[in-house]
């Protein structure tokens, strides 16, 4: 165990809320803030002698590091470079740690702005989604300077079973791109199969059991596939925010010059389950979108 720190985190939704939980429980003084301050107070209720703040910059007056999971780019850079942000009260020589997954650009935008502040920061997206918070059990991939990163690993490691330098700056965010573009198609094929065995007149449950043991398996075949079934949709990663994880991707891959087929045509498909209503159904509701058109053509 690390020796207790000052630290703070902001963003306390369904992943920051225990990652950050995770820290308090680990022994050190966690400063929270959220922008809707019932979730801060529920956070408060379950550690109670830990400390809320009403902004970012009253949040990490004392923190020693500094921990972001908020929702989109422009969060991030409202969060730390805007009014009553993180850099208007953050001590020089403090570490910022930010799981938000960003576009590349911004993890070098903000990375830049810090450092004019003699303040280190790592791009540090994670995978694993709720339950992996939950467990402490999250994959980070980490970018930015080495010494950053070996400051930070020990903390992270609390709510993490991986945590891997993968580079400079914006490594990171590339990393958790590359991630998200193989989920896309894992799970566009994985719906695709359990579509298919149900018109066939197979039984599914019987199926996955079957080729899960052999090169098809899965991940998301494991832990998806039971609940696909069901038609259950609660279980992981919302439609909504993987359309903004895929938004990234494609992004990059166009300044890069990568071609990225599959995920374009997956992520209209995103598109079209949020047209049935689906922006909070998990990522594996791309089945719910093969049923609806079975429905049409039946």
């Amino acid at each position: 165990m690390t020796h207790p720190k000052n630290l703070a985190f902001i963003g306390l939704g369904v992943m920051g809320f225990p990652m950050a939980g995770h820290l308090a429980q680990a022994g050190h003084q966690v400063t929270v803030y959220n922008r809707s301050r019932e979730k801060t107070q529920r956070w408060l209720d379950a550690h109670p002698q830990q400390t809320g703040a009403y902004t970012p910059a009253e949040a990490v007056e004392k923190a020693d590091l500094v921990f972001l999971c908020v929702g989109k780019d422009q969060d991030v850079e409202a969060c730390l470079s805007g009014p009553k942000g993180v850099l208007e009260a953050v001590k020089p020589g403090a570490l910022i740690i930010d799981h938000t997954t960003t576009s590349a650009t911004l993890a070098q935008k903000m990375a830049d702005h810090c450092n004019q502040q003699q303040v280190d920061f790592l791009d540090a997206p994670v995978s694993g989604g709720q339950q992996g918070a939950e467990k402490g059990q999250l994959t980070i991939m980490v970018g930015g300077e080495v010494a950053a990163f070996e400051r930070g690993k020990p903390l992270m490691a609390t709510y993490a079973r991986a945590v891997t330098h993968m580079g400079a700056t914006g490594s990171g965010q590339m990393t958790k791109m590359v991630n998200q573009i193989c989920i896309a198609g894992l799970l566009q094929g994985l719906a695709e199969g359990l579509n298919f065995a149900k018109q066939a007149g197979l039984d599914p449950h019987k199926v996955i059991e079957v080729i899960s043991q052999g090169a098809a398996g899965s991940w998301q075949m494991q832990n998806r596939h039971h609940t696909m079934i069901q038609g259950e949709y609660e279980h992981g990663f919302a439609v909504d925010w993987m359309r903004k994880d895929l938004g990234i991707c494609l992004d990059q891959a166009r300044q890069q010059g990568s071609n990225l087929p599959v995920t374009a045509l997956v992520d209209q498909f995103y598109a079209e389950v949020q047209q049935l209503g689906g922006g909070r159904w998990d990522t594996s509701s791309l089945l719910k979108r093969l049923e609806h058109f079975n429905s049409i053509q039946s």
